[in-house]
């Protein structure tokens, strides 16, 4: 099914789709910034999200996707060329507390020392005697690279020993750890309130672009897919009081139409949400949101089964017994657009449908190439999210590309996230 030739027409605006400045929210406290540190001299403990997919080859584990790596360069440049010691730290995937080999950092190291051009020194631990004495050694730029945090279970429970532990490293602490900035763990939360603190130039840019998307004037849309009503419940509610579009496509649709009285035979839904979707829709009603669903579907027997000629038409046909809806059609694109070409902000998080299928990924990637081609800032978070823009060759289209998913959505929400609430104040 070929999606390029989608039309979208313009749309008027109106002002009833516009918000009220009352519903905008106050923009969150400021932090102190790397910036605001005298750093030179010091060793500095940086937080980075260095928890990247690795693949397996001839030559063994390496890393499949230096993009978290590179986000980190700008801060880690930045402290080396004013005279900081670096140690950084940093998970990788879910040991659960116990040593797993195939979980070192070590793969990290090379990319990085690649990237910035210098040595990095690697550690086989976080803490402990060795660690404390390699830290000590550093002179002004020289880099150190930490184990794996999540080899101790005290790290996920917060624990201020272990924090403790990782404070006597270092003389100053700044957090560049975005996609970890909702987890109160040790290394994000329990540590930063033990050495002078600063957000990293990475935390500081994610934390202006996302923190405020409410607050100015302009009209502002969340476009929102993925799986799971029940995981963005606090996302939507907050959302729909704020926003002027919501769009919402994927599995999640599948349990808004469900509720709307639509047969969804056998499509991936949520029917003990249908009173959660049908509250979403009335408060968005109440507050001016316009609340968009798909109007056509790809669909199949199942996800390894070709899909159907031409789509589902939602309002007028029955979606045959023990058939799936595995995608958004062209419609609902054109459908998206007319409302998204009214507003200044998009926010987009998750795929239309079952992205990681080739058969089922053309929504998605049509509307990764709708959103590039709008005059809109638009913010796109989340690994499948970033994804589709790359595969649809318009991510540097992008006004800004969010390095957390979750993180991400519960910033924009209003959430207070555990490591910026950490950080000093300005």
């Amino acid at each position: 099914m070929d999606y390029r030739e989608t039309h979208v027409p313009n749309a008027p605006t109106t002002a009833a789709h516009r918000r009220p400045s009352s519903t905008a929210r106050a923009p969150v406290m400021r932090k102190r910034s790397l910036r605001d540190l005298d750093v030179a001299g010091k060793r500095v403990l940086l937080r980075a999200d260095f928890n990247v997919p690795l693949a397996q080859d001839g030559d063994g584990r390496r890393v499949a996707d230096d993009s978290r790596i590179r986000g980190a360069v700008p801060t880690i440049e930045y402290l080396r060329e004013r005279g900081a010691a670096v140690i950084v730290c940093s998970h990788l995937g879910r040991p659960r507390g116990v040593v797993r080999d195939e979980l070192r950092l070590a793969p990290v190291a090379g990319v990085l020392a690649a990237l910035i051009g210098a040595p990095v020194r690697s550690v086989d631990d976080c803490v402990g005697p060795d660690v404390e004495a390699a830290a000590a050694a550093l002179g002004p730029g020289d880099m150190l690279l930490l184990e794996n945090l999540r080899f101790h279970p005290e790290e996920e429970a917060n624990d201020a020993g272990f924090a403790s532990r990782l404070a006597a490293l270092a003389d100053l602490y700044v957090n560049d750890a975005f996609g970890a900035a909702h987890r109160a763990h040790a290394s994000v939360d329990a540590v930063a309130r033990l050495l002078p603190s600063a957000a990293g130039l990475l935390l500081q840019a994610e934390i202006d672009r996302l923190a405020d998307v409410f607050a100015g004037a302009g009209a502002v849309a969340l476009v929102s897919g993925g799986a799971k009503v029940s995981d963005k419940l606090g996302l939507l509610h907050s959302v729909v009081v704020r926003a002027d579009v919501l769009c919402i496509g994927g599995a999640m649709a599948n349990t808004f139409l469900l509720a709307n009285g639509t047969d969804v035979a056998a499509s991936l839904a949520e029917p003990d949400m249908a009173d959660e979707a049908h509250a979403i829709q009335a408060e968005a009603e109440r507050h001016g949101c316009r609340l968009l669903l798909p109007v056509d579907a790809v669909i199949a027997q199942g996800p390894d089964q070709p899909p159907r000629a031409r789509p589902l038409q939602l309002a007028e046909e029955t979606l045959p017994p023990g058939w799936r809806i595995l995608d958004i059609g062209p419609r609902s694109i054109e459908q998206f657009g007319a409302a998204l070409r009214e507003v200044q902000t998009v926010v987009w998080n998750g795929p239309m449908g079952l992205f990681e299928r080739e058969a089922f990924a053309g929504g998605t990637r049509a509307l990764a190439r709708l959103l590039a081609g709008l005059e809109a800032d638009v913010i796109v978070a989340g690994g499948e999210t970033l994804a589709a823009t790359a595969q649809a060759g318009v991510a540097d289209r992008m006004a800004h590309r969010s390095t957390g998913g979750a993180a991400a959505l519960e910033l924009i929400e209003g959430r207070a996230l555990p490591g910026i609430e950490a950080l000093a104040d300005a």
